[in-house]
């Protein structure tokens, strides 16, 4: 079967989350995709929830319970499926939209979904990640931008990741946030 690397696709690798924000101001999260063959990164805005769970899975963060993603992963996983790969291929409403390739007893399917959900599934899955050469210039072009977004967007790859960890027992969450706020 084809791979979206032989169809016009660019692999990527999911590098990190990082969190950009002064105090008193809002917090923008992103997720910062890295070439796999390459210099480019693709930096994607999401919103807070799913950047916390990528973030865990990431950093290998253990729960006693099922999360939604670990959820859907194992959901998949029982019915004899897994996750073939994952691609960021177009913009809707300015917003990158992905594709989920599944693979399993009853053949591939694809389906349709937010570029923060489809990465947190390839995360857990350890699905290979892909980036149409559109959805790429369109970021490139964003960054190139002389606003406060494009600047955000060409610093998101050089910042620390964001990391979750358990709070201590009386411990403040805001006593282990790591990373610039």
């Amino acid at each position: 079967m084809t791979t979206a690397a032989g169809v016009g696709f660019v692999e990527m690798r999911i590098s990190k989350v990082v969190a950009v924000g002064r105090a008193g101001d809002d917090i923008v999260e992103y997720i910062v995709l890295d070439e796999a063959h390459g210099h480019r990164h693709l930096v994607i805005e999401v919103g807070s929830p799913e950047a916390f769970s990528l973030a865990a899975t990431l950093d290998g963060t253990e729960w006693r319970r099922p999360m939604t993603y670990q959820f859907m992963a194992a959901a998949v996983e029982s019915l004899g499926a897994r996750v073939r790969q994952v691609r960021i291929d177009r913009v809707i409403d300015g917003a990158y939209a992905a594709t989920v390739e599944l693979e399993g007893p009853a053949g591939t399917g694809v389906v349709d979904a937010r570029s923060s959900d489809a990465l947190n599934l390839a995360a857990l899955a350890n699905a290979a990640v892909f980036a149409a050469r559109e959805v790429l210039d369109d970021n490139e072009h964003r960054q190139a931008g002389d606003d406060a977004q494009a600047a955000l967007l060409r610093r998101a790859p050089d910042l620390p990741p964001m990391t979750v960890r358990r709070a201590a027992p009386g411990e403040e969450p805001w006593d282990w946030v790591d990373g610039p706020v």
